[in-house]
């Protein structure tokens, strides 16, 4: 009496427990369908991909459900109130063909927005160029006037003043040194400087030369860029590989769950066999 009591309650639990993982999932799919935008490809691959981070829920609330039923059938091989197998394994049929269409779509979105931000990321970077190479441009033409040389020198002899007057005051120097707010590339700076002043005189002259500098800076943009889609393309395998392969075995699963289901109660064989007559 005890053992009965015991698996009819774990029974209900069970059934509860399948009840509310499943009716929760699809809560949460048709909030992920609002604002409704089947177009927008930012759209479809954010819905494919929570879609694919929640498809274990209903299939642990069909693992859930099956189970109580398996026990109704072990007590007295009947399953009481209304029978809920039909219609979820109708649902896991549904979701199988949702994730299977999901595999290949998120690929292909993947795939395509890829290519948008490596596009994008190129044509901001060549901007970028463009727009360093205007003003070393206008850089240049006014250095190579009588007035822009004068305040190139002008620029040049109060940096090395400066640095001088650091170097040369050793309270200044230390201070400047065991300051942590001070990068430590620029204290490997005056330390160098400290040990060879012309080290100091080289720094001036490249970090006042429009070429150089111009150089320097197309060298980061570039290697930002290639960064920059480096990472883009790296998230995007990530993310293809990852949704793609757990969709496809999600469908695999929930197709397998849906129509061995229909086909042992008899759904898939049109209302059940026909009694065949006994033969005389």
């Amino acid at each position: 009496m005890v053992n009965r009591f015991a698996s009819v309650n774990a029974s209900l639990i069970l059934k509860v427990v399948g009840i509310v993982l499943i009716v929760s999932f699809l809560i949460d799919f048709l909030i992920l369908l609002l604002p409704f935008q089947p177009t927008d490809r930012g759209w479809q691959i954010n819905v494919a991909t929570a879609l694919v981070d929640r498809g274990i829920v209903p299939l642990v609330g069909l693992g859930a459900l099956f189970t109580s039923y398996w026990i109704d059938g072990a007590n007295d091989g009947t399953a009481k109130g209304f029978d809920l197998r039909l219609p979820v394994l109708i649902l896991s049929s549904i979701l199988g063909l949702i994730f299977l269409l999901i595999f290949p779509l998120h690929l292909n979105n993947v795939r395509q927005a890829s290519t948008q931000t490596v596009n994008q990321i190129t044509q901001d970077a060549e901007q970028a160029e463009n727009q360093l190479k205007n003003q070393l441009a206008q850089f240049q033409a006014q250095a190579n006037t009588e007035q822009g040389k004068a305040q190139l020198e002008q620029l040049r002899t109060q940096a090395k003043a400066q640095f001088s007057e650091l170097l040369k005051d050793d309270q200044r120097y230390q201070q400047a040194l065991s300051n942590p707010r001070l990068p430590a590339q620029q204290k490997e700076l005056l330390k160098k400087f400290k040990a060879n002043p012309q080290e100091l005189d080289q720094f001036i002259a490249q970090q006042t030369d429009p070429q150089g500098l111009a150089t320097q800076r197309l060298t980061q943009i570039r290697q930002r860029r290639d960064d920059a889609i480096r990472q883009a393309r790296d998230n995007s395998w990530k993310s293809g590989l990852r949704i793609g392969i757990s969709s496809l075995i999600l469908s695999i699963g929930y197709i397998i769950i849906g129509w061995s289901g229909l086909r042992s109660i008899g759904a898939l064989q049109g209302g059940g066999r026909k009694n065949k007559a006994p033969a005389r």
